[in-house]
């Protein structure tokens, strides 16, 4: 554990983790990067369901580690009384406990939030599922790929010609998760000042709505369907991704000032007084026309080249990366953005970090590795049963 670990803000808070696979998993991850204390309890012999899921470093799931580190693990059957029994001890000193079971599970077994509460008043429920614990489609189960269809999602993702298209990572489990972190941290505050726990009801169709900011909005202000754009910007442009003589990289304009700036320092100074591209709303309609003639010019010389003089000028931009020379990038290494952890056969996988702890002082996001199934049976029955 890091010097630091102590100080950092969710320090004093233990997190009872029920969740599998993704949007769960994140969540509970955060709150123990955050600090949190975050006992995983696993269906024993198979564990979480995403320790089958590959790809696999020396015989662990890569995909596990990616979204379990600093965490403990203990196997429990919730339908065995011996193993209920510690589960509830678990409880009496908790601060949240974190579920994404389907709605309706946790009252079968006997912890539905009614019992929970009645029990364990001060302890908090974050309950996450596809469609959350009320509505019509409450029990119906989901993954990322079902809310982002239904939620929209896909219909504003890839090109006119690509065709539903999903985003390129699991937005629908993640988007949900890291709300799940939030709803969790207003509910402690809720907490310190009423002394009482409540339930945090996260569905994950409702996160991917919400995350939908711009095509909503732009619904209503129009009445035009939003569909697929590729990657320029619905109302601001020029916005993509351009092709320079050896390769791709973005440029973003947000004003008309800086699209003047822009056209001088590619010497196309006419385009500015062009009535086509005077203002970004006509620089809007005429997009595709405005992406060709620029591409005229920036093929002419190399990426760097523009990113340089761009840059020295204020005008946004950025190369376009692979996910490798992302995570090699020189600013990722300097924000300690992607951590080492170990599995329990010794082997190491690189993640990425969190983009929060270095804010409260630690020098790593990584305090515990990912856990062995069952890895702290031991010290979580000390901790927890035999000091009760």
């Amino acid at each position: 554990m890091n010097a630091s670990a102590a100080d950092l803000p969710l320090s004093d808070v233990t997190v009872i983790d029920l969740t599998r696979v993704l949007a769960g998993p994140m969540c509970t991850q955060t709150l123990g990067d955050l600090g949190a204390r975050v006992i995983k309890v696993e269906q024993p012999v198979v564990g979480d369901d995403s320790r089958a899921i590959g790809p696999f470093v020396d015989g662990t799931s890569a995909y596990f580690m990616s979204v379990n580190r600093n965490k403990e693990s203990i196997a429990l059957n919730l339908k065995a009384e011996a193993d209920r029994e510690i589960f509830e001890r678990l409880l009496a000193k908790a601060d949240v406990l974190v579920e994404n079971y389907r709605p309706g599970t946790m009252e079968k077994l006997g912890y539905g939030w009614e019992e929970l509460h009645a029990r364990f008043p001060r302890l908090i429920l974050v309950s996450i599922s596809g469609f959350g614990q009320t509505g019509p489609y409450r029990e119906k189960p989901a993954y990322d790929m079902v809310v982002q269809a239904m939620s929209g999602m896909m219909s504003v993702t890839g090109t006119a010609d690509s065709g539903p298209c999903r985003v390129g990572v699991s937005i629908g489990d993640l988007g949900a998760g890291l709300y799940a972190v939030i709803g969790t941290q207003s509910a402690l505050l809720r907490r310190a000042r009423t002394g009482q726990g409540e339930r945090v009801d996260v569905s994950m169709l409702d996160c991917q709505i919400a995350l939908l900011e711009n095509p909503v909005a732009r619904l209503s202000a129009t009445g035009s369907v939003p569909g697929p754009i590729g990657s320029r910007h619905p109302s601001m442009s020029p916005f993509d991704v351009y092709a320079a003589q050896d390769g791709w990289f973005v440029i973003a304009v947000g004003n008309d000032a800086l699209f003047r700036t822009l056209c001088g320092l590619i010497e196309r100074h006419a385009l500015a007084d062009d009535p086509r591209f005077a203002s970004n709303t006509e620089r809007c309609k005429h997009q595709a026309e405005l992406k060709a003639l620029l591409e005229e010019r920036l093929v002419q010389e190399p990426r760097a080249h523009w990113l340089r003089i761009f840059s020295d000028h204020g005008v946004p931009t950025g190369e376009y990366h692979s996910v490798a020379e992302a995570v090699a990038h020189p600013q990722v290494a300097a924000r300690g953005m992607i951590a080492s952890v170990q599995a329990p056969g010794g082997a190491t996988l690189q993640v990425a970090s969190s983009p929060l702890v270095a804010s409260f002082g630690a020098d790593s996001a990584v305090r515990r590795d990912p856990p062995a199934l069952d890895g702290d049976r031991e010290r979580i029955l000390r901790d927890f049963v035999d000091a009760a």
